[in-house]
């Protein structure tokens, strides 16, 4: 099945200049549909109202974090099928295993350029 290359795509972070960085990689590989929102609870909030096919989350944010974010959509039975990559400056074990558990489909760290998210982005969503 081909990816949708229209499909919304909502990116989570606080950091305005890395929501930048990730909407222009995600045009360099073809997606042109992406919403933002600068924490978890925005992003839950606009992932209710819209239904998105992809959800690029920074793990590190306040109020709450990519990982409560995670955890949210997850027991959410509307939301839960939804793929979700984390963002995270850090590599810890223990960050990707617990992610992992809770089901996050890939796991991206910074800084990436525009082939590791692509290659991120098949692994999730098959060939484009």
């Amino acid at each position: 099945m081909a990816v949708d290359k229209n499909m919304p795509i909502l990116i989570v972070d606080d950091y305005k200049t890395m929501l930048r960085i990730i909407r222009n990689l995600l045009k360099q590989v073809g997606f042109n549909n992406v919403d933002e929102a600068t924490d978890g609870a925005s992003a839950l909030a606009k992932m209710r109202s819209k239904n998105y096919g992809l959800v690029i989350s920074d793990w590190n944010m306040e109020p709450m974090t990519g990982y409560e974010l995670l955890k949210e959509v997850r027991a959410d039975s509307g939301l839960c099928k939804t793929p979700f990559i984390m963002v995270t400056a850090e590599s810890k074990t223990e960050n990707v295993i617990a992610a992992k558990k809770a089901g996050v489909n890939n796991y991206i760290v910074k800084p990436f350029n525009a082939a590791t998210l692509k290659g991120k982005l098949a692994a999730v969503l098959g060939d484009f």
